[in-house]
């Protein structure tokens, strides 16, 4: 089959490699039909090479048709439509049954000290095939994969592999009351996704933040009251004028670790991309330093007493927050990976229905085959053609 594999970084490369087979009773192979590129895909495309493997597969928002199951997996047969979690669980431990899937302990990676594998993400989460290629196999399956109807074309249903739930977990960590405020760092896929989350559930005073003028023109074409970061002098102070001069209720960070802003941060990730692989492979796990703009954005505009909702990926071990700040504020900080399957149960309704209430079928500007793959991991780097979410059709 063919396959998005990882080479270095900035080099990502469509190689022919051994199909999947069924491993353990839980799996399943999946043929996918589309397959999403994301921003945290871009990490492993700039950032954490140290944790990658030259061949290693990537991709974590697949969706497709079931191939083949393990003697182990019931819920889905041969022929389902169905959409694959980017995070890999047994729906039946500890931490799956407080919904936690993502800190799932038959999958845990004891080792590398971290939660849940992931798929296509690094040995830091398993090292496992990801999604960007024609095949996958599926670990977990008598619970992972979530049944989809046929019918509607796959963006409607594609984005229940990371984009929705991360961003409605986002919202409700952010814990906005009812006739509250809320804030946005970053108007990417995620970020655009929590406003648009935001609003659906009734909150009219949602603040949209970028640099970037497409992704602001897209947020506010929907009633988000945007910010261009780069024409303020005093983001905090834009933000506290459009809400009663206190601050927001909550406010999400769904930019994370490669924030624009931080020079110390942006310093140490090119030092780190210099070093061999085993030398920057400890550094990141141990005093690792994140490029914290948009995280200290967030803990300075929040309202005293608000919440700070992090969905954004970060990997320092050693980065430095304002403790003073968030003592001070009494602030709440809700931080993780989402936990997919914890809130599909609240999105499906709003995607099996006649109407399209979270715009899901026009999300995605670009689809492309799995051939471009790596062109497309560099325009979506760049941000060049309008770029906002990109598709492969393998």
């Amino acid at each position: 089959m063919r396959a998005l594999t990882w080479h270095g970084k900035r080099d990502v490369r469509v190689d022919t490699v051994p199909d999947p087979t069924i491993q353990e009773p839980t799996d399943a192979i999946i043929k996918v039909t589309s397959t999403g590129l994301c921003g945290s895909d871009l990490h492993l495309y700039e950032v954490l090479g140290p944790f990658l493997s030259e061949g290693d597969i990537l991709g974590h928002e697949p969706m497709g048709i079931v191939e083949a199951v393990g003697p182990d997996v019931h819920h889905i047969a041969v022929g389902d439509r169905v959409v694959i979690p980017f995070n890999i669980s047994c729906g039946s431990c500890h931490m799956c049954d407080h919904g936690l899937m993502t800190q799932c302990e038959t999958t845990q990676n004891h080792e590398m000290g971290t939660g849940a594998s992931l798929l296509g993400y690094t040995k830091l989460y398993g090292q496992v095939a990801g999604g960007q290629a024609e095949l996958l196999r599926v670990p977990q399956a008598h619970f992972g994969p979530i049944k989809v109807p046929e019918g509607p074309a796959d963006d409607r249903f594609l984005f229940l592999s990371d984009v929705l739930p991360t961003a409605w977990q986002a919202f409700e960590y952010a814990q906005v009351p009812e006739g509250g405020s809320l804030a946005v760092i970053g108007l990417g896929p995620i970020g655009e996704m929590a406003c648009r989350i935001a609003q659906h559930r009734g909150i009219e005073n949602v603040i949209g933040l970028d640099l970037v003028p497409e992704r602001l023109e897209r947020s506010a074409a929907h009633g988000v009251q945007t910010i261009d970061v780069s024409a303020v002098d005093d983001i905090a102070e834009a933000v506290r004028a459009l809400t009663d001069g206190r601050g927001p209720d909550g406010v999400i960070d769904a930019v994370g670790m490669e924030a624009h802003g931080s020079p110390i941060g942006k310093l140490a990730h090119t030092l780190v991309g210099f070093m061999p692989d085993p030398i920057a492979e400890k550094l990141m796990e141990n005093v690792g330093i994140d490029r914290l703009a948009a995280v200290n954005s967030a803990v300075e505009m929040v309202r005293r007493g608000g919440t700070v909702s992090l969905s954004g990926v970060y990997g320092g071990t050693a980065s430095p927050l304002n403790l003073l700040q968030i003592f001070d504020k009494q602030l709440t900080i809700k931080v993780g990976q989402a936990n997919v399957k914890r809130w599909v149960p609240e999105i499906m309704p709003l995607l099996t229905g006649e109407d399209d209430p979270l715009g899901v079928d026009t999300f995605a500007t670009h689809h492309v085959p799995l051939t471009d793959a790596p062109d497309a991991y560099k325009t979506f780097q760049d941000k060049s053609d309008n770029a906002f979410k990109i598709v492969f059709k393998p």
